[in-house]
């Protein structure tokens, strides 16, 4: 197979993997802790599966980031934005058929929060995201079991906080998904903040340590 197909595969399925595990334990009814370990566990699975073969972004803001870093190349950016939407929608068609449309679990900001701050929390968080996936990368990069529990126990720690006030996004698919086939608004808010967030990290790393390519 394609090397790159291979790629948009792996993450249309780890896209796919996480978006369906994370709202499924919100549609489930489970804790806050419980939301955010199953998001983080999520991610960390994704991680230790897909890595070797997509390097596991599951998240267009990270691609897009990464993309600015040289840690991808820029003609595959669109192929791997594709793949985690389309695996965006059948996470969250499997959550629908499961357990149906009620149960979705979109995105929302929590009543009392606003536009403005929403915005302000899920650049800042996804920013602390990336620079977390960027350390370990640098760190550690040849050791998979090392970044997946660093990134997976970084998202968790982060929708435990901040998941009361934005639902804590940090990745657009994670929104396109549940917001898409519930109906939900905030798509354009999710995603221009998520990928904000993000691409201020590539861009600071790529003008403090050049690109990775």
């Amino acid at each position: 197979m394609d090397q790159r197909l291979r790629a948009y595969g792996a993450e249309l399925l780890g896209t796919a993997w996480m978006v369906a595990v994370g709202t499924g334990s919100v549609a489930l009814g489970a804790s806050l802790l419980g939301i955010s370990l199953a998001f983080g566990t999520a991610v960390t699975v994704a991680i230790l599966v897909f890595r070797g073969a997509s390097g596991a972004h599951i998240n267009p803001a990270v691609s897009a980031a990464f993309a600015v870093t040289g840690h991808l190349p820029h003609r595959e950016l669109p192929g791997y934005v594709l793949a985690q939407a389309a695996g965006a929608v059948l996470g969250s068609g499997a959550v629908f058929i499961v357990l149906g449309p009620a149960e979705l679990a979109p995105t929302v900001v929590a009543t009392g929060v606003s536009l403005s701050t929403a915005v302000a929390i899920e650049i800042g968080i996804t920013a602390a995201l990336m620079a977390s996936i960027l350390a370990v990368v640098m760190w550690r990069g040849d050791s998979t079991p090392i970044v997946a529990l660093f990134v997976g126990a970084t998202v968790a720690l982060l929708a435990f906080f901040f998941g009361p006030l934005t639902g804590a996004s940090m990745n657009p698919a994670r929104t396109f998904g549940p917001n898409l086939l519930a109906g939900a608004g905030g798509l354009v808010m999710y995603t221009l903040a998520t990928t904000a967030g993000a691409l201020a990290v590539g861009g600071l790393a790529r003008w403090r340590w050049g690109s990775a390519a």
